[in-house]
């Protein structure tokens, strides 16, 4: 019995151990990373092009869905 509580205790502060080694890995890890400064501008404003030219081609739609939901809610009345 004492062995089997040894062992167990053995293998839980191994365990432990290896959590510990891996969260500090981790961590000095992200420290380390400065980002990609350039890249997510880069992101952003391809992000911001697509957004402008969806929009732009899908307004018109848009609005006269959005008009025509508004006018069938004024026949339910």
């Amino acid at each position: 019995m004492n062995t089997i509580t040894e062992r167990a205790i053995k293998a839980e502060l191994q365990f432990r151990n290896a959590l510990i080694k891996g969260h500090d890995s981790f961590f000095a890890r992200l420290k380390d990373d400065r980002g990609d400064v350039p890249g997510w501008v880069l992101v952003v404003l391809m992000t911001t092009g697509l957004v402008t030219a969806i929009w732009t081609i899908a307004a018109p739609r848009l609005t006269a869905i959005l008009k025509d939901s508004l006018d069938s809610m004024n026949g339910i009345r």
